[in-house]
């Protein structure tokens, strides 16, 4: 896989804790995290619902700050938000008054750092990679949902970031939407090469996307498992069904349900969710 300039940018995140005030008391969230993203490889994290994982996910953006513990990029320590990370969210950000590759552009274009013909070739590039060419013109009203999706990941890619940050992009699309966003999404990477996390509730997503899995605890969340992932790329959908695919999510499985079962007990109902499936399965099985 040939790496952009923007392909740098190892994460170190040593120690994090956060808690959040609810009356008079502290909820905590994230407990004493560490996880390393190493420069140009695609991390997953999974866990339980509400375990923190979008909380790590606005910590490391920017957004908000840790109550204690560290996080760098290539050494430096973070901040506030910047255009060395970007976050791509669940809801759709394009701007409605702009076209397909208008949305496209904007961002570099007002960052004036690169030449305006260098952008609009790599948008063209961009837009061919997610099958969105003949959509260019398109207004985002114009567009499916699988199709926004494919636009604000083009959008986020051709600003060449640090740290692509990816809180569940794919959540609300049909299975097969879904699926194809998945291949989509590869194309990109696997020819960006760009440090990327991409946060996801699906076991069968995180493992045909990752490099490395991340498995996190229930809440206070902390990251209890990584698992390097060494199916070949690209990656295509046969590899669902392939013996050393079905043993990472054995494996994975196993320790979500254990972690589920905690979160269950304190009340959530997609870990509840997701212990009936688990159970299910074991039975099927």
């Amino acid at each position: 896989m040939e790496k952009s300039a923007g392909s740098v940018g190892k994460v170190v995140v040593d120690n994090i804790s956060k808690s959040y005030d609810v009356g008079r008391l502290k909820e905590p969230v994230l407990d004493r995290c560490c996880l390393t993203l190493p420069a140009g490889q695609l991390t997953v994290l999974i866990g339980p619902s509400g375990c923190g994982k979008s909380t790590l996910i606005n910590i490391l953006a920017g957004y908000e700050k840790p109550d204690s513990g560290s996080i760098t990029i290539d050494g430096a320590p973070v901040g506030g938000p910047s255009s060395d990370r970007l976050v791509v969210f669940q809801e759709t950000a394009l701007f409605p008054w702009m076209t397909t590759f208008e949305n496209i552009v904007y961002g570099p274009t007002v960052q004036r750092e690169r030449l305006r013909d260098e952008i609009e070739k790599d948008a063209a590039g961009l837009l061919e990679t997610v099958g969105l060419r003949e959509f260019r013109n398109k207004y985002p009203s114009q567009l499916s949902g699988g199709m926004q999706r494919r636009a604000e990941l083009a959008r986020a890619m051709i600003n060449q970031p640090r740290l692509m940050l990816l809180d569940e992009p794919f959540r609300g699309l049909d299975a097969m939407t879904r699926e194809l966003m998945q291949e989509y999404f590869l194309r990109l990477y696997e020819d960006k090469g760009q440090t990327s996390l991409f946060v996801t509730s699906e076991i069968d997503e995180a493992i045909f996307l990752a490099d490395t899995l991340l498995l996190m605890s229930a809440r206070p969340g902390r990251v209890i498992k990584s698992m390097p992932i060494t199916l070949p790329r690209p990656r295509v959908p046969s590899m669902l069904t392939s013996t050393e695919y079905l043993r990472y999510k054995e494996e994975a499985l196993d320790i979500l349900h254990e972690e589920a079962l905690k979160a269950f007990e304190g009340g959530s109902q997609a870990a509840a969710d997701f212990v009936e499936a688990y159970e299910e399965r074991e039975t099927v099985g």
